[in-house]
């Protein structure tokens, strides 16, 4: 029997370090460097929605119910880029495979090899849109039985004091790595933020922080207010800006950085931390103005986050919290 073929997916070449489409014996480079996985994953999108005539069935293949959810929808929603990886890993263990195998079973298969169960769920999630569009635009039901893994408890592992401290000494032959744990602890941003983060966005006469870069328009779910810098972490972006002639702020060799590879672990075994990523630097700072007491209004501001999501998930730090209500 022979093989089914692949779909169109991402290549990154070893020799260039830039993405590539690969489409059965056919490369179509993008021009992309290895750093922009994102943008590629938009590209990708873009290709399998230009070259192709979607099979419209009642059991189509199940990238053609996706390529045609990216083409319809994806291709105009603000929120795009946030399923630019999910789109690629569905793609790869779904593409070749029919509606009618998306089963009860194959979803439990897929979660099991997902990297994480928040991942697998994301994707999914994603998935069930696309037959749900797909549905809509073309009259056809689809019979495709898509079971979600049960939500994760949320993360809140947050550092002490002193275990930023390690963390820090740890991350000190890094210069990038550095930057970001101290920008981190000090706004309270989130990871992608800062990895994008570029000079023209630092008022560092004012004092202030733009996460969102100009013209850049404002995502309906996590938002990206400015954030007042404290004196620290000032004298420490003013001596790198002196020092710099990148125009990111976090950067390796002045080219913008996307995520840690090998740095991450190599700090954190080297702290002695354990379940440590680089969201927890954000988990961190929230944590830390609980515990001094900061106003709610005031905190979730300074992160970007709504006041109730603040108090419901860390207000127990709070210096005040439940003190009248304990001494009754």
């Amino acid at each position: 029997m022979p093989r089914r073929r692949s779909p169109p997916r991402l290549y990154l070449d070893p020799g260039r370090k830039t993405w590539a489409i690969r489409d059965g014996g056919l490369f179509v480079r993008l021009g992309l460097p290895e750093h922009e996985r994102a943008a590629a994953e938009r590209r990708l999108a873009a290709y399998l929605g230009e070259k192709y005539q979607p099979e419209r069935g009642p059991d189509p293949l199940v990238c053609d119910v996706i390529g045609i959810y990216a083409s319809e929808h994806l291709a105009h929603a603000a929120t795009a880029r946030n399923s630019a990886y999910s789109l690629g890993y569905l793609l790869r263990w779904w593409g070749t495979r029919r509606a009618s195998e998306i089963t009860v079973a194959n979803c439990r298969a897929y979660t099991a090899a997902a990297t994480s169960t928040a991942t697998a769920r994301k994707d999914l999630e994603l998935l069930r849109a696309a037959v749900r569009h797909y549905s809509r635009s073309t009259g056809i039901p689809l019979q495709a039985a898509i079971v979600l893994p049960p939500k994760e408890s949320p993360r809140t592992r947050w550092l002490t004091r002193s275990e930023a401290a390690r963390l820090l000494w740890a991350a000190r032959r890094f210069p990038h790595l550095s930057r970001f744990i101290r920008l981190a602890l000090a706004t309270g941003s989130r990871p992608g933020v800062l990895f994008r983060l570029r000079w023209n966005q630092v008022d560092l006469e004012r004092g202030l922080l733009y996460r969102r870069p100009r013209g850049a328009p404002e995502s309906a779910t996590k938002k990206a207010p400015p954030v007042k810098l404290g004196r620290k972490i000032l004298a420490h972006m003013r001596r790198w800006r002196r020092l710099d002639r990148s125009e990111w702020v976090c950067h390796y060799n002045g080219r913008p950085i996307s995520q840690f590879s090998n740095t991450w672990p190599i700090a954190v075994e080297r702290a002695g931390l354990t379940g440590v990523t680089p969201h927890t630097l954000r988990h961190t700072r929230a944590t830390w103005l609980m515990q001094a007491g900061i106003d709610i209004w005031e905190a979730a501001g300074s992160l970007g986050m709504t006041p109730a999501t603040l108090s419901a998930v860390y207000g127990h730090h709070h210096a005040d919290f439940q003190r009248r209500a304990a001494e009754v």
